[in-house]
């Protein structure tokens, strides 16, 4: 691989560190829960998204001068806008508890994102393997694990809708925690959608 190919995979593999990073921010933020301290907490995650985005600048940028990219142009392109999806859903998250007032934690929500923690780890190895994706031994299996773990958040969105459903009596807690919980559905979609992608990759150029 030539030696300026390494740009996209280090800028992918550092994109996926501040997903990880995020996604921690999010579990300290829930597991520490306090309502008056909110704006603080979007504040700091905000840093997180905005380093995301330069990454996606960057790379759009190397895109658009390139000649020849190791992989198409356009997977490249893909791979970055979703990766910067993951973390733009964890931001929206994070903003839901804010635009619906919440003042205490469901407990499964704290589940949730660890699960979401767990996939960001995942997505880590991915693009720890994704250089040399043609050698690689474990980059297939990681690709399934996390699968596997957006099944398990499939699960968790179940369970956690249905127990609001039947237990909560007020309206507006029911629509909010209901919107949060989508949120943290979409962001184990997105996340899975980074490794599909990937596979996706790997499958057009072997």
């Amino acid at each position: 691989m030539a030696k300026g190919d390494k740009f996209y995979f280090e800028n992918f593999a550092e994109s996926t560190a501040l997903s990880k990073k995020a996604a921690n921010y999010l579990v300290e933020c829930l597991e520490n829960y306090d309502a008056s301290n909110i704006e603080q907490m979007l504040t700091e995650m905000h840093q997180i998204e905005h380093s995301a985005d330069i990454k996606k600048h960057e790379m759009a940028e190397a895109l658009a001068k390139a000649f020849v990219t190791p992989v198409d142009r356009e997977d490249l392109d893909m791979l970055s806008h979703q990766l910067d999806d993951v973390i733009d859903i964890i931001e929206e998250i994070l903003q839901k508890f804010y635009i619906y007032d919440i003042k205490t934690i469901d407990p499964h929500s704290v589940d949730f994102a660890k699960n979401i923690v767990i996939s960001c780890e995942i997505l880590c190895e991915i693009m720890s393997e994704f250089e040399n994706f043609k050698k690689s031994k474990n980059i297939h299996s990681l690709i399934i694990k996390l699968n596997d773990v957006e099944e398990e958040c499939d699960k968790l969105y179940l369970s956690s809708m249905r127990e609001l459903t039947r237990n909560s009596t007020d309206v507006l807690t029911t629509v909010s925690w209901r919107k949060i919980y989508e949120s943290f559905e979409s962001c184990a979609d997105a996340c899975e959608h980074v490794s599909e992608c990937v596979g996706s990759v790997i499958m057009k150029n072997t």
